[in-house]
């Protein structure tokens, strides 16, 4: 199974600012597949900016979503990092939960990163009285699972569908994915075996962030599992 080869923890007062890229290393001279639709991010809480930013310098185009006729024009959606509980509440005060639902049945491709992944989850282990997920990966997770902010790690993490070098990660409260059903496929685990990416069909989930440390390979792979559709 995958596994970390390298950590490194960092307290709230020595929290580095990563260096910003306008375009993956893995990406020059290198296009990515045509997508004939939008991807979209939804954009109701988190770092949603950040993975607009990654997916155009990549080639795509890549629109928020924060409405219903938003979400049925694009043909791939990222849920990003931020408030599992607030991106809960909005999604369902925008009338959206429901439409994302849909969607995710039809089988769109949709990617979340740390939030997004809780909110993908079908069962959550320590949800907060009322919290509900969109559902559609057979998983159950657990929130910050790594403590508070100050707490949040960096590691580097063997992953085989993106190749070498291995994929730097930043965990920042992130959650665990505690189990798998059947039919989920593992991508990554810390060395402890703790799981932190998983797909199934055409979900991914990630534990940490990939949009902000300038290695976009996962981006890429979202990309091209949209543009196959």
């Amino acid at each position: 199974m995958p596994r970390a080869v390298w950590a490194r923890r960092w307290s709230a007062s020595t929290w580095p600012t990563w260096p910003r890229r306008t375009v993956s290393p893995s990406a020059v001279g290198d296009p990515r597949p045509v997508t004939t639709r939008p991807v979209g991010v939804l954009a109701l809480q988190g770092d949603f900016r950040e993975h607009i930013e990654v997916l155009r310098a990549l080639g795509a185009e890549a629109v928020g979503v924060r409405r219903p006729e938003e979400l049925a024009e694009v043909g791939g959606l990222i849920i990003p990092g931020g408030e599992s509980t607030v991106i809960d509440k909005l999604s369902r005060t925008f009338g959206l939960a429901e439409p994302l639902k849909a969607a995710i049945a039809r089988g769109l491709p949709v990617w979340g990163t740390c939030a997004g992944l809780i909110m993908l989850a079908d069962r959550i282990s320590d949800g907060i009285e009322g919290q509900q997920t969109l559902g559609g990966l057979d998983i159950e997770v657990r929130r910050n699972a790594f403590g508070s902010q100050s707490a949040s790690f960096e590691v580097d993490l063997e992953m085989p569908v993106l190749g070498d070098p291995p994929l730097h990660a930043v965990f920042i409260r992130a959650p665990v994915v505690e189990a798998v059903g059947a039919g989920v496929r593992v991508l990554a685990q810390l060395d402890d075996a703790r799981i932190v990416a998983v797909e199934q069909g055409s979900l991914l989930g990630t534990s940490f962030h990939p949009e902000i440390t300038g290695d976009y390979r996962f981006h890429e792979y979202f990309l091209d599992r949209v543009a196959a559709q």
